[in-house]
């Protein structure tokens, strides 16, 4: 659009100027509408510098050969147009400073707009196509993130259903049916970027009611949650490796294990938060930012968050927190 709005404005003013500013000379009017053919040939001249020699010989060749071309250019054009106004209007040439020097200062000045015109344009399209490589390769990355973060909750998911198929049997087609939801929601739902929260939240809601199956009393779960989504959106696969995590390092050889889940939304803002109990040995031991999951996660909030989210990730008495504080869409 810009360059469209320019072309139109520029060339407007170029061809009807000396018209305008001289209109009460008949004569170099008549001059003028005879030579306007040639006038007219500073479009292509304009053109072939901007579009061609920029982009292409600037770009390939170096600043030496563009110069050359240009000079070779600008000259060729000069000889066209005196010619050519020789030819249009012999008798008029002398009385308006027709000369060929005249000819070719009008063109080096054309030239110079056409490549200052051209550098911006070349420069715009430069940082557009850096721009595209950007966002190309930060797709691809998120991509393998969670290519990452996949697997490990299938493996997850599938060691609960082993569990309920050799103890309680009878519930395994409908926790079997529950993972299928919950794949969909994964390899289809969440594959075009961003997903509405309530759908995001629901898929952590079947994956915490499916762990509750697998553990009945053995591991106090507990779930909260104020506030009600609207039209928010969340990347995919963001909260889950903190629920993951919760249940791989809080339960087993740990007395009485309690796993909390706190979420609170408000307008665009959502804060959301995972304690669970630790092991007496293993506080002192275990990063903040320990397992694949957590790493994973933490990356693609630096790369689509930015400036956006705080995640605080600490030991508490005996407990292990997740605290994450995320600005919405």
């Amino acid at each position: 659009m810009f360059r469209w709005l320019f072309h139109i404005l520029f060339w407007l003013t170029w061809i009807f100027y000396p018209l305008i500013s001289r209109g009460d000379n008949e004569e170099f009017q008549q001059f003028y509408i005879a030579i306007l053919p040639v006038v007219l040939s500073n479009i292509p001249l304009f053109l072939l510098n901007s579009n061609w020699l920029i982009p292409y010989v600037f770009r390939k060749r170096g600043i030496g050969i563009y110069l050359l071309g240009l000079l070779v250019l600008v000259l060729s054009f000069s000889v066209l147009q005196y010619y050519g106004k020789r030819w249009l209007a012999f008798d008029h040439m002398q009385r308006f400073h027709n000369d060929f020097a005249w000819t070719v200062i009008i063109l080096t000045f054309l030239s110079a707009i056409s490549t200052g015109y051209g550098f911006i344009i070349y420069l715009l399209e430069q940082e557009k196509t850096q721009q595209e490589e950007r966002q190309e390769r930060l797709q691809s990355e998120v991509s393998f993130l969670r290519s990452q973060i996949s697997p490990h909750f299938i493996f997850n998911i599938l060691n609960s259903i082993v569990y309920l198929i050799r103890s309680r049997s009878e519930q395994a087609e409908a926790v079997t049916l529950q993972l299928s939801e919950l794949m969909r929601y994964m390899l289809y739902d969440s594959r075009h970027g961003q997903v509405p929260l309530d759908m995001e939240l629901n898929y952590l809601k079947n994956y915490i009611d499916l762990q509750k199956m697998r553990f009945e009393e053995d591991v106090v779960i507990s779930q909260v949650t104020e506030g009600t989504p609207g039209a928010q959106t969340i990347e995919p696969m963001l909260l889950i490796p903190f629920v993951e995590n919760a249940f791989k390092h809080g339960i087993g050889l740990i007395a009485d294990p309690t796993i909390a889940i706190f979420i609170r939304i408000e307008a665009h803002q959502l804060d959301f938060k995972v304690v669970n109990k630790i092991a007496p040995e293993t506080a002192t031991t275990k990063d903040g930012s320990s397992g694949i999951g957590l790493r994973n996660v933490r990356r693609r909030l630096d790369l689509l968050y930015p400036g956006k989210y705080h995640l605080d990730i600490k030991d508490d008495d005996g407990n292990f927190v997740a605290n994450l504080s995320l600005e919405l869409r």
